[in-house]
């Protein structure tokens, strides 16, 4: 799939899921199944749209699986037919009653739509919440769908899989399995909007510029974003710093969520109760969540969902998949290369076949035991599938790696007593997150998170540490942890780390390498992640450094499985930007969504390596 200029998230999203919507399998569809459409209403009178395919073969019962979307259900009409309904075309040959739902306030189905919709316990009356609109779908289905045998599946990617977990809550009796794939679970610290209160703003202006848009009444396509010039991303939104300006001079106002997020700038009431990740209790359906090592959307959804329901039920039926994949790719995509890297197979289909598909049939249809584990995890740097009994596995043993002065890195304690390296932090000339230049229209580069990382490492404002060629293998396997020194001259700052993969100098070139990539010297991104620093102890209430004082901030970098091979360095980065995928910091304790560009200075920072201060990065190594 060709991704060039694309003008919302919205677009990004249909091309990947429609990518798979050849007409041969829309005339598949058409050919194999009936379609119905119904307005189904509700425990509080409000009607959904939902489109149903039923096999025309009606000699035999079959399960249902469900995806509900704020994406629309379309085509609209009962003679029109998507040749997208499963997660693969084996699906479709497969047998199930397919159903699609516009959630509530979007497109075609009644009612106000609320972004990340929270949860309500305990509802009374006519009270409801995405798990209720679920509940009362799965009773209407299952009661008036000739020829379903009473059990149904869910699925979706993204905001689709937010909306899956959320079913999965209270969920209908009916409803025996589920896969959340990429599922949204936290927009304040680690999915989609913000990363540990970091503004991701590419995406979010990207994303709310269409999406966002008001929607007074059904309706099957939405107004289009507003226009305006574009140069590339990283001009454009250092141009429209202070973040304001994005509002005062494209937006003006016209997107409601837009304006809620600027107030809104901690984790306040707002955004704890549209954390599901509180509420993944007594989970009664079987569960597969999926998820990619490159998705730069919702990793940490997939990981810590999974984490919240092992932590709050040991026995239940959960499992994870994690592979080699952008957001969504695993649906679309063969998964046998990423950028410059090849993985020795078509790593997507071998998990639709031999994970998904058995999992949906097993469940739903009874078909032979399913032999998966829990943990079905893709190592990046061996390019081959583990699977394990739990995530993380048994038997890492934690190492940490210690920042040293001359950009050394070691698992070894500094001992100076002073020690540190430096930068100036400058708000109007940021680090990139990437080396491409790209229209500021487009969502974002899909493939930073594997990038070289060499454009960064010759910039005087990023810190690198890196150790001497590995005697042998190290794999890391679980979460990655920061744990920083530093001052800094302002009163706030955000601190970038990066874990990097450094090839031999003398490592080979692909065969055959049509892009002429030059793989000695390689810095291959792993890991990064970035913490605005006055939520360093409390993301509901910041605090600001005091210049010069020493202090520590410690973060999550998520987790990740990868080999560094014998011969290859483990570098560290370390920086205070990551621009546009998330907004600058003005290095002044602020309101940084109002602040006028006064507020935006340099700061000198510091991170300290010594025995009193030892910055330094907790992997979990495999043993």
């Amino acid at each position: 799939m060709n991704l060039k200029i694309l003008t919302s998230f919205s677009i990004i999203l249909l091309l990947v899921v429609f990518s798979n919507c050849t007409q041969s399998q829309q005339d598949y569809v058409k050919d194999n199944y009936d379609k119905k459409e119904y307005m189904v209403e509700m425990r509080d009178g409000v009607k959904l749209f939902t489109a149903v395919y039923s096999p025309k073969d009606k000699s035999k019962q079959y399960p249902i699986i469900m995806m509900r979307t704020p994406y629309s259900s379309n085509p609209y009409g009962e003679d029109k037919f998507t040749g997208f309904l499963g997660p693969s075309i084996k699906f479709l040959q497969e047998g199930f009653i397919f159903v699609v739902q516009d959630v509530r306030g979007r497109y075609m189905s009644e009612g106000e739509f609320d972004n990340m919709r929270a949860y309500i316990p305990n509802k009374k009356d006519k009270q409801i919440d995405e798990s209720s609109d679920t509940y009362d779908t799965i009773e209407w289905l299952i009661s008036n769908i000739d020829n379903n045998n009473k059990k149904v599946g869910m699925w979706g990617n993204s905001y689709p899989g937010f909306y899956t977990i959320m079913g999965c809550i209270d969920a209908h009796p009916n409803l025996i399995c589920a896969s959340p794939q990429a599922p949204i679970s936290d927009w304040f610290i680690g999915d989609d909007m913000h990363h540990n209160g970091a503004f991701s703003v590419l995406m979010s202006f990207n994303f709310f510029k269409y999406f966002g848009s008001p929607r007074p009444e059904p309706l099957t396509k939405y107004p289009p974003a507003p226009e305006y010039d574009s140069p590339d991303a990283y001009n454009f939104f250092k141009n429209h710093t202070p973040i304001k300006k994005l509002n005062e001079e494209i937006l003006k106002n016209r997107i409601p969520f837009w304006d809620t997020m600027m107030t809104h700038g901690t984790y306040d009431y707002y955004w704890k109760s549209r954390s599901n990740l509180q509420h993944l209790k007594n989970i009664k359906p079987a569960i597969l969540l999926v998820g990619g090592w490159y998705d730069a959307e919702d990793l940490y959804g997939a990981l810590h969902i999974y984490k919240a329901i092992e932590e709050n039920d040991r026995s239940n039926n959960s499992r994870l998949v994690m592979g080699p994949w952008t957001h969504g790719a695993w649906i679309w995509a063969k998964g046998d290369s990423l950028g410059d890297f090849y993985f020795g197979g078509n790593s997507a289909d071998y998990y639709r076949n031999e994970i998904l598909l058995p999992f949906f049939k097993h469940y739903l249809k009874g078909e032979s035991p399913l032999n998966l584990n829990d943990a079905y995890v893709f190592d990046t740097g061996k390019n081959e599938w583990n699977n394990f009994e739990i995530w993380p596995p048994n038997g890492s043993t934690e190492v940490k790696y210690y920042f040293y002065d001359e950009e050394k890195l070691s698992d070894k304690t500094p001992a100076k007593s002073v020690s540190y390296s430096e930068y100036l932090s400058d708000p109007f000339n940021p680090v990139p997150y990437t080396a491409k230049f790209q229209d500021s229209k487009e969502f974002y580069n899909r493939l930073h998170l594997i990038e070289d990382q060499r454009y960064a490492s010759t910039r005087p404002d990023v810190l690198t540490f890196t150790t001497e060629p590995l005697k042998e293998d190290v794999t890391i396997a679980g979460q990655i942890i920061a744990d920083l020194f530093v001052s800094t001259t302002g009163t706030d700052a955000d601190f970038v780390v990066k874990v990097i993969d450094v090839y031999p100098d003398n490592e080979k070139d692909p065969n055959p390498n049509p892009a002429f990539v030059k793989m000695g010297g390689y810095e291959r991104l792993v890991r990064t992640e970035i913490m605005r620093g006055k939520f360093r102890n409390s993301y509901e209430h910041p605090e600001p450094f005091i210049p010069n004082k020493v202090t520590e901030v410690k973060f999550n970098l998520n987790d990740a499985f990868h080999t560094f091979k014998t011969g290859h360095k483990i570098m560290i980065q370390v920086s205070s930007s990551y621009f546009p995928f998330f907004d600058v910091n003005p290095n002044t304790f602020c309101d940084i969504y109002n602040a006028d560009k006064d507020k935006f200075i340099k700061a000198n920072i510091k991170i300290y390596h010594s025995k009193d201060y030892p910055s330094n990065v907790v992997f979990r190594i495999l043993n």
